[in-house]
């Protein structure tokens, strides 16, 4: 009967993750999608703890596990509560990591328990395991490996703890990696029993150093990419779990993230007009000195009071507000929306323009703006913002640069050209909110800043909206 109702268990947390997948596709029904996704996972595990049988025994070890659950699950609350907004990406890598370590431990487990049992016998490792339960335990190890390393790294580089590295040669190192983590996972599959395990904890370490190699290169402003993938990595090896253990909750929710995550990389790659392997080899963003346009120098800069920009708004029609990272940093999003509020006293339309990779992860404004609880039929995606910036009276970019660089159309000798913008150039008014002209992740100067219909504001995000708020309400 036990492993009748696991089944059913198993099947019920699969569909419940499916609908929260659903579900989180709407912003209206996001967090529903959730906690049903969340109330399914709790299903499973608990299932498994009290149901699951191998040959007529149950789990046992009730203390250690419930132990563990109840540790993780208090870090886990107290560090969700404590990070703030800004520290998001970290977290998200952070946790992912921890998603990917799991994962090839599950695989890792599963190859020590067939070593133990059949290293008296003095044959091939192939004889007593089949291919495909050693294809499903070596790739969960592998991409689990990666995963975990490369997320800890990138959570290094986003929290500012690592700097990107890169040396003569860096790729054919990394495929040279790659291809001995290939060969010693198949000598390992024909090695003898008995030593099997040496060759195989050897590609456990060629992966950690294959996935910190992997991440290390790449620039700041591809690491909402490369976080993307990582989660799919995550979840292709935590399927490989699945397939070991023929569980269909853990089968199910590894191939949802596995296939959510890649078609997100492609849709950001696309959004950035860059393929995949022009993203991992390129170093977008990294240790590149601050480039020039090949047109040189624009021309001077316009700065703008803010009198005259609360002016500015106060009497336009339509106002479009360009979050980017500054704003971010500048926990500036409850004054943003603060400011929304006080236009729209005025009569004032107010819509937001979010570029697909604004920010440090996917989904990084929409977040941000989410927690200040600006209403999400006010976020526009980019093809429907460049449509209103027509006739748009002011643009007010806070915090965002190469996301609004023109010379991503204009521009052929820009490590930016081709890749989609938010064209703000479209507005009646351009007023670009920064702390100094320091360029963005792709080390380049912003042409944008120098056309005759844009204005600076320079200072902190936070500070500047705050006083462009005080201007509004005494107009």
């Amino acid at each position: 009967m036990g492993p009748s109702i696991l089944s059913v268990c198993y099947i019920v947390a699969s569909v419940t993750f499916i609908l929260g997948l659903k579900m989180l596709s709407n912003p209206s029904t996001a967090r529903r999608g959730n906690l049903i996704a969340a109330a399914g996972m709790i299903i499973a595990i608990l299932a498994t703890i009290f149901l699951y049988e191998d040959d007529g025994k149950r789990l046992g070890n009730y203390p250690w596990i419930f132990s563990a659950i109840v540790i993780g699950s208090v870090i886990g609350v107290l560090v969700a509560k404590k990070v703030k907004m800004t520290a998001m990406p970290e977290l998200v890598s952070f946790f992912n990591g921890m998603g990917g370590a799991c994962a090839a431990l599950i695989s890792i487990v599963e190859f020590d328990y067939l070593y133990r049992e059949n290293r008296s016998v003095s044959t091939s490792f192939s004889d007593v395991v089949a291919s495909g339960h050693y294809l499903a335990i070596i790739a969960g190890t592998i991409i689990g490996s990666v995963s975990f390393i490369g997320s800890m790294i990138a959570w290094g580089k986003l929290s500012g703890k690592f700097k990107d590295y890169s040396f003569k040669g860096q790729h054919l190192f990394n495929n040279l990696i790659l291809i001995l983590i290939l060969v010693s996972a198949v000598y390992t599959y024909f090695s003898n029993t008995q030593m099997v395990n040496i060759p195989f904890f050897i590609t456990v370490a060629l992966a950690l150093l294959y996935g910190v190699f992997f991440v290390l290169p790449i620039g700041g402003a591809d690491m909402p990419v490369v976080i993307s993938l990582l989660n799919s990595f995550t979840g292709v090896a935590a399927a490989c779990g699945g397939f070991l253990y023929n569980n269909k909750a853990m089968l199910t929710g590894g191939i949802l993230v596995g296939a959510a995550g890649t078609l997100l990389t492609i849709l950001m790659c696309r959004a950035m007009n860059r393929s995949l392997v022009n993203v991992l080899i390129g170093s977008f963003g990294g240790n590149a000195k601050v480039a020039t346009d090949a047109g040189g120098t624009h021309g001077n800069i316009k700065e703008i009071s803010l009198s005259d920009a609360a002016m500015l708004m106060a009497y336009a029609k339509k106002v479009m507000i360009v979050p980017g990272y500054g704003l971010a940093v500048a926990q500036a999003q409850h004054t943003c929306h603060e400011l929304e509020k006080a236009l729209e006293e005025k009569g004032v339309e107010v819509k937001y323009a979010i570029h697909p990779v604004a920010g440090r992860m996917p989904g990084h404004m929409n977040v941000l703006l989410a927690e200040a609880d600006v209403s999400y039929e006010k976020l526009l995606e980019m093809d429907e913002a460049n449509e209103e910036f027509k006739t748009t009276d002011v643009a007010l970019i806070l915090g965002a640069n190469d996301v609004v660089n023109p010379a991503a159309k204009n521009d052929p000798s820009s490590p930016i050209y081709g890749m989609p913008i938010l064209e703000v150039e479209l507005a009646k008014n351009v007023i670009v909110n920064k702390r100094s002209m320091k360029p963005g992740y792709a080390g380049i100067e912003n042409q944008l800043f120098y056309q005759p219909k844009t204005s600076m504001l320079f200072g902190d995000a936070k500070k500047v909206l705050q006083e462009l708020l005080a201007e509004l309400k005494n107009i």
